[in-house]
């Protein structure tokens, strides 16, 4: 084994300077340690080990309290020490907490051993970049939502870029076509990014997923950097009627068939909420439900789905629309989607007139 260090810049020197960090690959406790005695000698348990580590400390205790220094041959000392000042020669101590210390002095043999026996590794730099974290509509205060009469919220770090450089930019990108960069920015910081979505069109309307970067570079000559959302932004899908006969399709990604479509329901007036579809692997089947526009809100009585097929999703208390009808149409790739791209849940918000 080796130890590992990184290579970092030094920005408080002019020119330039470089330190030198050692990262650690763990940390042993004491059971860790009384592990690996345990394996270079058989002929004592663990058990025991741990038995004698802990009387050592409690030997170590109290001969320090005994106002000795207790040394290790060959590796460390401990020894008390006091720091605070007095004003007068006669002043009592200040309160131990906060004047008396412990400290530990590693011998010079074993620090020369150390040495002599160490082998490094250094390790790749990272290369400082936009770093998304999240994406929210603060309008509808949810994730991953993208409206382009919302207010769009993104952040994370390293994110500031200037707005008069060319190659530095917010990017919002539609998974199957069109690219819009983002203009309408009321902030841009390290941290935080607000702006009104410029949303580009796609081919089918059901191809409402996009993609979000950051580009920016950290010095005037510097190579432009970019950072990718890892997760994809969903606009709103019209439900221009529920009357049958019309089909509109939703929980579709960069495909030129929609996966599922609404193909009816029931509802008493304009109505803007959400259906969900989550993959459950561990049935090998998805559950679909309706939901309100608030996380962890409202909703609906969940539908299991394992094949293509027409069902019925029941409405959430106080919701305009009492039923949605949906027709499953690409079941198998649906369940692909959902699996390689959104991590098992998959949320529309559907507005429907």
């Amino acid at each position: 084994m080796s130890i590992q260090y990184k290579v970092e810049e030094n920005q408080l020197t002019t020119p330039p300077s470089y330190t030198v960090r050692f990262v650690p690959r763990g940390s042993a406790g004491r059971a860790e340690i009384a592990a690996d005695i345990a394996l270079r000698h058989p002929n004592f348990s663990k058990a025991d080990i741990l038995t004698i580590l802990n009387a050592e400390d409690e030997a170590f205790m109290a001969r320090l309290l005994d106002g000795e220094q207790v040394t290790k041959e060959g590796c460390c000392t401990w020894f008390p020490s006091f720091a605070g000042r007095l004003d007068n020669p006669d002043d009592p101590l200040p309160p131990l907490k906060d004047c008396l210390h412990l400290n530990v002095r590693v011998s010079a043999p074993f620090v020369e051993d150390f040495c002599q026996k160490a082998q490094t590794d250094r390790l790749a730099a990272t290369e400082k970049a936009p770093v998304i974290t999240a994406a929210e509509d603060t309008v509808l205060g949810l994730r991953d939502v993208l409206r382009s009469d919302g207010m769009l919220r993104i952040t994370g770090s390293n994110l500031a870029f200037d707005r008069n450089d060319p190659a530095s930019r917010c990017l919002i990108e539609g998974t199957r076509s069109g690219s819009a960069v983002q203009s309408r920015i009321g902030m841009a910081t390290n941290s935080e990014i607000i702006l009104m979505p410029d949303v580009p069109s796609q081919l089918d309307p059901w191809n409402n997923e996009y993609r979000l970067s950051v580009t920016t570079r950290y010095t005037e000559h510097g190579s432009p950097r970019t950072g990718i959302y890892k997760h994809l932004l969903r606009t709103p899908l019209v439900i221009a009627t529920l009357e049958p006969g019309q089909e509109t399709g939703i929980l579709t990604g960069a495909d030129d068939t929609a996966y599922v479509t609404v193909t009816g329901g029931t509802a008493s007036g304009e109505a803007t909420l959400r259906i969900q579809v989550i993959l459950d692997l561990q049935a090998d089947c998805l559950r679909f439900n309706l939901l309100d526009m608030t996380e962890g809100g409202l909703a609906g009585a969940a539908i299991t789905v394992t094949t293509n097929g027409d069902i019925t999703l029941p409405g959430f208390a106080g919701s305009p629309v009492t039923t949605l009808d949906i027709r499953v149409l690409e079941y198998a790739a649906l369940k692909d989607m959902l699996r390689n791209t959104y991590n098992c849940r998959l949320v529309d918000v559907l507005v429907v007139q």
